[in-house]
């Protein structure tokens, strides 16, 4: 069985569900779990000081009791590398750009067994459709996982944005409209997860 803890991205803005969904990741894995830190959601020269900032936040607020092992994901290893781990926590950033990456692997034969995070664009691409805050507009997901999704909702994503402050409403409608409409949609806040054990 594969479980998936899906977040919708904010932790930053909100500590206290981010230890949550920290515990949630290692729960039952032990006290030295091996997590795999992916990055393809953001531009190759990010990924080191992504890592560094990302590991020092996970010890952070993780609890004391666990001491966790840390690897980078690097496209040419990445199967062999999730085979190593207990959990792989695949961040967010670029939807096309996580995308690009993921496609290129058998995600379900190689998560098989293990524990996969999401967050922000990298739940949006294991969805079967999402609407993404920077884009706007409905796009589809690679299909992992048979939900619709929406991250950062009801936030002030893109409060500066030109285009204005994005309509919930009306993103939730579009996506409703969008593909499969039996297909139930994910509409989480920031910092909120979800849980799929499959």
């Amino acid at each position: 069985m594969t479980k998936y803890v899906v977040n919708s991205g904010g932790l930053k803005n909100n500590p206290e569900k981010a230890v949550e969904y920290f515990g949630e990741i290692v729960k039952d894995l032990g006290n030295n779990p091996h997590i795999l830190m992916c990055f393809f959601a953001e531009k190759r020269e990010h990924w080191e000081d992504k890592f560094k900032k990302h590991t020092d936040g996970f010890l952070r607020l993780a609890s004391k009791d666990i001491k966790p092992n840390f690897s980078l994901a690097m496209p040419d290893k990445f199967t062999d590398q999730v085979a190593d781990c207990d959990a792989t926590y695949i961040h967010g950033g670029d939807d096309h750009l996580v995308q690009y990456w993921l496609r290129q692997f058998d995600l379900v034969e190689i998560f098989k067994g293990k524990v996969v995070a999401t967050n922000s664009a990298s739940s949006d691409a294991l969805s079967e459709s999402f609407w993404p805050c920077d884009w706007r507009y409905c796009m589809k997901g690679l299909g992992i996982l048979p939900i619709k999704f929406i991250p950062h909702y009801k936030s002030d994503w893109g409060k500066d944005d030109p285009r204005g402050p994005i309509d919930w409403n009306k993103a939730y409608r579009d996506l409703s409209e969008y593909g499969d409409k039996e297909v139930p949609i994910y509409a989480l806040e920031e910092g909120e997860f979800i849980v799929f054990e499959v």
